[in-house]
Order: C-alpha cells, then structure tokens, then sequence
C-alpha cells in the first residue's frame, strides 16, 4: 500500500528528519573509524528460579551457596537464565559461568555482604602480569555469553569499605562520620569504617577479566567498594540502559571503566557517582605497556551523568593507549569537568581517532573541556591561565611519553563553567590535533591553550565573564575561525611567551573586544596571521 504525503505534510516530514540527522546523529568525518558490530551474548532459553536452591529473601540469611548452586545446574545443562525474584538477598561473591544470564525481577535487591571474610584473595593473570586483590562481589574470569538483566539492584556495601576525605565533608557531617566509630588515618584527614579496611585493598563492584560477548542491562549497580563497573580484556561488551549510582563523596567511586577493552557499546545509561563517571583506561606505566593492549573501538551516547569527576573521561591510565572512541549525544549536569581528557609523563601510550559529538553541559565546576597533561603534578598553568612556575623545560621524549591527537569535537553547547576550555600540552609532546567545531560555552574564563600544535576551533562562541577570550602560551601552527565573544570583553587573545608561531585568525572581529591583542614575555605579532 502506498501512502502519499501533501505537499506541506512531505516537506515538515524532510525538515524533522533533517533536525533529527543534524542534532541526534553523529556528524561522520572522513577518516572516521568503522565501528564494528558488537556480537551480543546467545544464552539458552531454559530459567530457574533461585528460590528453588534454598535461597531465602528475607535480608539475613546469607545466600551465597544457593545463587552458587543455581549458576552451577544451569552452567552443567549448558547454560539459561537464574532468576532471582523481588526480596533482600544478602550474599557474598558471586562467581559467574559461562552461558549464564543473572536476572533480576523488579524488586530484587541483591545485597552483597560487608563481613569480609567472605570475600577471598584471588590472583588474577593480565597477559601475564599478575594482580591480587580481593574477589569482587560479581566476578568472572575467561567466560563466553554473560548476562546480568532485569530491573532490580547490586549494593556492593561500599560504605563498609570506603574511605571518607575530610575536606569533602561539612563540619557537622564529618563529626556524625566520627561518632558512628571506625579510625582516622594520615594525620586525622581521612576516615576509615574500620582498621580492617584499612588494611585490605577494596574490590570493584564487577569484575570481568577476559570475557567474550557481555551484556549488562536494566539493572542497578550502586554504593561500590572502589569503581563501580570493571570489565578487563573483555570483547563484545554491551551496556544498555543501566544506572550506576555512588555516593558524590565516595573514593575511587568511578561508575564505568573499561580496560584493555575492545568492541564495547555503552547505551542510554545513567551515571551518578563519586568519582570518573564514564571512562576509557588502558594501564598505567610500565606494566600497562607490558600487557599492550589498547582500548578501542567504543560507542558511548544517549548517556546522562548527573555528578562525577569526569563526565567523559580518558586516562589517566592509558599506557597501553586508546582509539577508535564515539561518544554522541550525552548530557553532564554538575560534573567537576566535561570532556576530561588526563595523563602523565611516565605512562606514555598513545590517545587518537576520538569523536566527540552533541554533548550538553551545565554547571561545570572546572573545564567543560579539559586536556591535563600534568595529572597529579606541577602544570605551567592553572585553569585561569596564570603560570604556576617560572619555567617548564622538555623531559626526554620516550615510551614513557603520553600522546594525545586526531581528537574532533564537534556540537557542544555548556552553560556555567569556571573554564571553557584547557588544553595543556607537554613542551616536548604538544597535545596536537584537537578540533573544535561548533561549541558554545557559558563560563567565567575563557580557553587557555598550552603546548599545543594544529589545533582548529571552527564557530566557537565563549561567552566569558573576565580576563582572554583566548589565551595561548607556546601554540604552534593552529587555526582560529569564526570565534565569537560578548561585546565589551577585556582581551580577545592573550599570548605569552616566545613559543607561539603560525597561528591563523580568519572570519573574527577581534576588535569587538577592548583589546585585540596582548602581547607578554616575548609574544610577538609576528606569530599571527589575521585574515
């Protein structure tokens, strides 16, 4: 059957689809990566219900064997669905087979124990390096077709592990934290529930360690030891609609980091958590370049992130490097930076082929864009543009050296940051090759670029409160076209040092600013060309 469309009805039809092509779908660059299909798990169609292993819902009764015998007669019939029905099951770890999807109903609430006893000390082989910590609350090692589903909820007990920071606490809120007991630590700054944890070192809440075909969905993951979600040399991962929740305080409480992982597809999820919210690692240093295998080939959109460190973060750890990465149309309310991008000399490793499309940002505490070269370190500069140090001489450049490039932003709009946008490059490794196009940002100070090379930055608008709308310190061979400013702004670019050259301003009229240019500690005007 044919259906046709008046004329005014066909033409509204062309224009929402348009609309839709232009601000939901990702724009595709030319040299943009093919991301390959990611294989789904194929679990049989056979379920048991965990009820059934003499478990009970009652929140006291520890139900660690009987989830255990579950898996393990599904596991030996070849595989299906253990479904653990609405109640409070309080268990230990849960060791996950093969061929084994772990379903939650609506209303069950896994509630993993805070006796640690009951989690016991597993070695695990990364390539060959070892790494011993305790077992996480979900754990599987060299599995094929896992699945955790449903709609019910993971509580990893983190609050029994956790330390507390005192300055991330009120008054008031951390002498509540000392009267409830445990002990402090480095000179009474941090607080820990017990000397227990003090000592042990804390899980992550999911553990996955070279794992073919995984699928997390519809499921609660919240209140982790250490980060939330951990899947490690794992291929084939897909993580839809999934909320992962952490106290905003909590240490280390990232939501997802993917390690040493390829083929991975994280979809519609929601983030609230204490640390990195969303984020790509690949080992630090030595041990991570050892194992050598880098994260890539990874689609992040439709994901919300309501507190976080990082909305969208790579590094710090990335020794092994990270490419082929699409994030499109996520949204960051309150995250303390943006599009965090972080690492240090000594871990080297190699960053590229990220595209970055149709973020929405508000309330961002630092950068809505930020690119830290010196994490955990002495930067030349501070996010407002001001040297924190007299100089910065190049270390030697070698496998320790990081390398951050061929990364395009394109469709961004943020309102309310401290800073616009950071890029802080090394002296002897400029971060190179950082495209900004189509970005509009609300925030107290402008861009402040840093040891940086072929940068563009195509229809930016920064609408700063005070100082440079642009500030460069040591850019070479990059392209300004059409930025826009407010009227009246104090400098349209300041430039510091002797460093800048082959910088092109086109299609921007510096002179609505009350100053174009300014020039300090050996700038010259010769390392502008304005068109």
């Amino acid at each position: 059957m044919r259906t046709t469309l008046l004329p005014g009805l066909r033409l509204t039809a062309f224009v929402v689809v348009v609309l839709w092509i232009s601000i939901v779908q990702p724009p595709v660059l030319a040299d943009e990566f093919r991301m390959p299909k990611v294989k789904e798990p194929m679990i049989p169609a056979r379920s048991v219900n965990l009820a059934d292993f003499g478990g009970s819902p009652d929140g006291k009764t520890l139900n660690t064997e009987a989830i255990a015998k579950g898996i393990a007669a599904l596991a030996k019939k070849g595989g299906g669905k253990l479904v653990v029905p609405a109640g409070i099951w309080l268990t230990g770890p849960i060791q996950l087979q093969s061929n084994i999807n772990l379903h939650l109903e609506e209303g069950a609430l896994v509630q993993f124990t805070s006796d640690f006893k009951q989690y016991p000390q597993v070695a695990i082989s990364l390539k060959g390096e070892k790494q011993e910590r305790l077992m996480s609350p979900l754990f599987g090692v060299n599995l094929q077709n896992v699945a955790i589903t449903g709609r019910g909820v993971f509580d990893g007990a983190g609050q029994a592990w956790r330390p507390v920071k005192k300055y991330k606490m009120t008054d008031r809120q951390w002498e509540q934290l000392l009267a409830s007991g445990g002990v402090l630590a480095y000179k009474g700054d941090i607080w820990w529930p017990s000397e227990e944890a003090r000592k042990d070192r804390r899980p992550v809440l999911l553990k996955l360690v070279n794992c073919r075909r995984v699928l997390l969905e519809g499921v609660t993951f919240q209140n982790s030891p250490a980060w939330n979600l951990n899947p490690t040399l794992c291929e084939d991962v897909t993580i839809r609609n999934v909320t992962v929740r952490n106290p905003w305080y909590s240490q280390n409480g990232d939501g997802l980091d993917l390690e040493y992982c390829r083929n991975v597809v994280v979809r519609d999820c929601r983030f609230d958590v204490g640390d990195d919210a969303i984020c790509l690692k690949s080992g630090a240093n030595e041990r991570g370049r050892r194992i050598g295998v880098p994260t890539e080939n990874v689609l992040v959109e439709g994901c919300i992130v309501y507190h976080g460190h990082g909305g969208f973060t790579i590094g710090s750890e990335m020794s092994s490097g990270v490419r082929n990465v699409r994030v499109n149309n996520c949204v960051f309310m309150g995250t303390d930076v943006g599009l965090r991008f972080k690492s240090t000399r000594g871990r080297g490793g190699v960053v590229e082929k990220i595209y970055i499309s149709n973020i929405r940002m508000t309330d961002i505490p630092t950068e809505a864009i930020g690119f830290n070269m010196y994490y955990g370190g002495q930067a030349p500069l501070d996010a407002k543009g001001e040297l924190t140090t007299s100089e910065q001489k190049p270390a030697p450049v070698g496998e320790g050296t990081p390398q951050f490039r061929d990364i395009y932003i394109d469709n961004v709009v943020c309102r309310g940051a401290q800073t616009a946008v950071l890029l802080q490059g090394l002296p002897e490794m400029p971060i190179r090759g950082v495209h900004l196009r189509n970005v509009s940002i609300t925030a107290k100070t402008g861009m402040v670029w840093v040891d940086a090379d072929d940068i563009t930055c195509e229809n930016v608008d920064i609408l700063n409160d005070k100082g440079p709308v642009l500030n460069l310190f040591d850019v070479k061979n990059s392209v300004v076209d059409h930025l826009t400013f407010p009227p009246g702004a104090e400098d349209a670019i300041t430039a510091q040092g002797d460093g800048n050259s082959g910088i092109v301003i086109k299609n921007t009229n510096l002179k609505a600013a009350a100053r174009d240019f300014v020039l300090t500690g050996g700038a010259s005007a010769d390392a502008f060309k304005v068109e």
